[in-house]
């Protein structure tokens, strides 16, 4: 009997344990989210606020929001904004919401996973909220107005001068063109230099950065765009097969690799955010984006060629 009351107390006090931790780590991280309007007419937009407070050293994985739910749709997706309120880092995002069928529907709530420092996660859930969406009120007694026929409007000659004058120009322009193009001597040989690859994934890497995906909400295409440019680096600087490798596989290859090995974990970092965010529909955070593009500049540099010029006198 005392060997079974010692076993009920200690799990007991287990579980007092594991609920105190669950409840600090729900302390340190919190999610919130709040409509502007709960009635609207069909086609009207409303706005949802979503925000997350996050301190300490807790990992969040933002909530993946569908584009439909519950006959709503969302009309347009505000970026991530992230803000530092003293040791609490608070992240935000709106959205515009509409709906086009009248009733009754359920903004639902979205989870949030958070990990702690001892690797312990918990999912966390916003508020639901109904939305009624209405019909635009008809006045029913007032007669049915018929539709109106075509006008027809008479032609004015001068409405073509534009284009009869715009077909002269071009007319004279294209014998200007062919008189010099016959009159053009031949052009000198200019000598171009092969873009090495190295000089190529930076030029890459650069227009990517200039296009904004993330910025804009394209964070799939973007880790797409980001993992082809160094698989492609990957491919031509060290001769494998990367664009036809899976993940895992290319980084079996980098960890073999003398001179990759010692990239492995930026790589790695590299790959598997982007596979989160291209399979998994996870939204990686605004640092994450950057931090990986600049991974891969990293990369780039630290494994560039070094071309060794010798010298024919002493051959």
């Amino acid at each position: 009997m005392p060997i079974k009351f010692a076993i009920k107390s200690l799990g007991w006090v287990l579980t007092l344990l594991i609920c105190q931790q669950s409840f600090a780590q729900q302390q340190e991280v919190s999610v919130h989210a709040k409509l502007d309007a709960v009635d609207i007419t069909i086609g009207d937009q409303i706005k949802l606020f979503i925000e997350a407070r996050k301190t300490g050293n807790h990992t969040l994985l933002w909530a993946t929001l569908p584009d439909t739910f519950n006959q709503l749709e969302i009309v347009s997706r505000g970026k991530i904004d992230t803000l530092q309120e003293g040791t609490t880092t608070v992240y935000k995002q709106k959205l515009l919401l509409t709906g086009f069928d009248s009733g009754l529907f359920k903004v639902p709530s979205f989870q949030f996973a958070t990990t702690n420092p001892s690797g312990s996660t918990t999912i966390l859930s916003t508020d639901s909220f109904l939305v009624n969406v209405t019909t635009v009120p008809v006045d029913t007694t007032q007669p049915f107005k018929g539709i109106k026929n075509i006008i027809a409007v008479k032609p004015d000659w001068k409405q073509y001068l534009p284009w009869i004058f715009g077909g002269i120009a071009l007319l004279v322009l294209l014998i200007f063109l062919v008189k010099k193009i016959i009159e053009k001597k031949p052009a000198p040989v200019i000598t171009i230099t092969p873009e090495t690859s190295y000089q190529k994934t930076l030029r890459l890497l650069e227009s990517l950065e200039q296009k904004k995906l993330w910025q804009s909400g394209n964070i799939k295409l973007y880790y797409i765009e980001l993992t082809d440019i160094l698989r492609g680096y990957i491919e031509e600087r060290f001769k494998t097969p990367a664009m036809e490798l899976t993940t895992d596989e290319l980084l079996t290859q980098c960890h073999n690799h003398k001179e990759m090995s010692k990239h492995y974990d930026e790589l790695s970092q590299i790959l598997t955010t982007a596979d989160l965010a291209k399979f998994a529909k996870a939204q990686p955070l605004p640092f994450e984006h950057t931090q990986s593009i600049t991974l891969t500049r990293n990369f780039v540099e630290a494994t560039k060629p070094v071309i060794v010029e010798t010298n024919p006198q002493s051959a």
